[in-house]
């Protein structure tokens, strides 16, 4: 390895742009439970699944279906 580099000509990442942003989230355990056996299952990690899974989402503008139930 050299001493020292010489940076003067590079460039940025042109992909800098598409990189992924760290979140911390609540999820409950059984989405956990079920996104880490289907990771066994493919060879993917889990939280890739659940990105490619809310990347699906948003890319067919899919939406939750909140109808709330009673509890009385």
């Amino acid at each position: 390895m050299r001493k020292e580099y010489d940076f003067s000509k590079g460039r940025r990442n042109p992909y800098a742009a598409r990189l992924k942003a760290q979140v911390t989230i609540r999820v409950d355990k059984p989405t956990i439970a079920y996104f880490r056996a289907l990771s066994q299952d493919t060879g993917i990690p889990y939280q890739t699944l659940i990105n490619l899974y809310l990347r699906d989402c948003a890319a067919s503008r899919k939406r939750p279906s909140l109808a709330w139930k009673s509890v009385a």
